[in-house]
Parts: structure tokens; C-alpha cells; sequence
């Protein structure tokens, strides 16, 4: 058996037995491959691991910046409640239209609003609506700006607060020194502003799964 075929087996048992059968998310799923969005949703351990922080922060706000299909969304919005809110920004409009299908299916569209277009360009306007603090900041899309998202968020968010940032480890490529690509560039420089920043106290953990090699930062915001 290949380690990769490993790391998938383990993440079927777990899923079998961590995540049951959910209408919902698997539409979710079935929807955003029909419409041909690019395979790349957190997994359903994951999803379950950004539910899980949520409800341990007693999150009444979350912001997330890469919406995709809206299949983490679901698994965040799900631990609000029922006056909670979750802004999550989406570059792609068409991206936007199958992720708020998504919501509606899952009975979550009255507690999320989708907005579309550049994530640097809807954080300003968000910021202008003076919101109130997010407890939750989910950062998941092109990963040259994650810099400039993580500095946003360290804006519309307070003492307390939790950010997190998926795909940091870039199968390994995030600590090759000689790998200058825009991804990695934008990954290393978001790591480096957590470990650098005194609002922040943070870490950062590998994983392998059915996505592969990758993994996740954790920062708290600390005032």
C-alpha cells in the first residue's frame, strides 16, 4: 500500500466515525463538482475541526475569505446561533452563485451573507461598516494575499479572537528556501507576521490526509 493510500483509508475510517451521513454537505459537494469548482474544500474532518473552534470560542461572528462552494461555510454557520453571523467573501461570482444554493439547501441562508468580488477590495467596505468583532476568522483563498488577509483580520477582530489559515505547508514546499513561487511567498510571509506580531500568539500544524501533505496555522489574538 502507497503512503498516500494510507492516508486516505485513515481519513475514511475517521470520517465513517467522526462525521456522519449528512444530506447537506454531500449535496454540497455533489453540486459544487457538477458546476466544475476546482476539488479543493476543506475536508470533512476539517470541516468538523472548524465547527468544533467555533463552538469552543462561543463564536457569534465569523468571517471567512474563500468561500468556494460553501461547504466549510456550512460547517462553521452551523455552530452560530440563531442571531449569529457569517460574512464570507468570494472572488469568483459563479463560485458564489453554487455556494449560496448550497446555503439555502442547508436551511443556513438567513445567517450567511456571500459577498462577491476581490477579498481586498471587500474587507475595506467591510471594515467601513464598523462590524462588530469577529470571533472567528477562517482565511482560505489565494494564497499570495495571505498576508494581507491576516493583517485584515487582526483589524475586524478583538482580544480573544481566533484566526486560522489552511493550506500553509504547501507539501513541504513553505520550507524550501530556493521555492519563490507566490503561494509560498504569501504563506511564509503570513507565518512569519504571526510569529513577529505581539497581538499574536500562534502555531502552525502539518497534516496528511485525502488532500495530501498540508496543513494549518492557529493564532489567538491577544489584545
Amino acid at each position: 500500500m502507497s503512503e498516500s493510500q494510507l492516508w486516505e483509508d485513515v481519513d475514511a475510517y475517521f470520517i465513517s466515525h467522526l462525521t456522519p451521513d449528512d444530506p447537506a454537505l454531500e449535496a454540497a459537494l455533489r453540486e459544487s463538482e457538477a458546476a466544475r469548482l476546482p476539488p479543493v474544500n476543506v475536508t470533512a474532518t476539517q470541516g468538523k475541526l472548524l465547527q468544533l473552534l467555533a463552538q469552543l470560542q462561543g463564536a457569534r461572528t465569523i468571517l471567512e475569505i474563500g468561500t468556494l462552494g460553501g461547504y466549510s461555510t456550512i460547517w462553521m454557520a452551523r455552530a452560530l446561533p440563531a442571531d449569529g453571523r457569517l460574512v464570507t467573501l468570494e472572488y469568483s461570482a459563479r463560485h458564489a452563485e453554487v455556494a449560496t444554493r448550497n446555503l439555502a439547501r442547508a436551511g443556513l441562508d438567513a445567517l450567511v451573507d456571500v459577498r462577491v468580488g476581490p477579498a481586498l477590495e471587500s474587507l475595506p467596505k467591510l471594515a467601513d461598516e464598523n462590524p462588530a468583532p469577529f470571533d472567528l476568522v477562517f482565511i482560505d483563498a489565494d494564497k499570495g494575499n495571505n498576508p494581507h488577509y491576516l493583517e485584515w483580520a487582526l483589524k475586524l477582530t478583538s482580544t480573544g479572537s481566533l484566526i486560522v489559515i489552511d493550506n500553509v505547508v504547501r507539501e513541504g514546499r513553505v520550507a524550501d528556501p530556493d521555492d519563490t513561487a507566490d503561494d509560498v511567498r504569501g504563506t511564509r510571509a503570513a507565518i512569519e507576521l504571526i510569529g513577529a506580531h505581539p497581538r499574536l500568539s500562534g502555531t502552525a500544524i502539518q497534516t496528511v490526509g485525502g488532500k495530501g501533505y498540508d496543513g494549518f496555522a492557529l493564532a489567538r489574538v491577544l489584545a
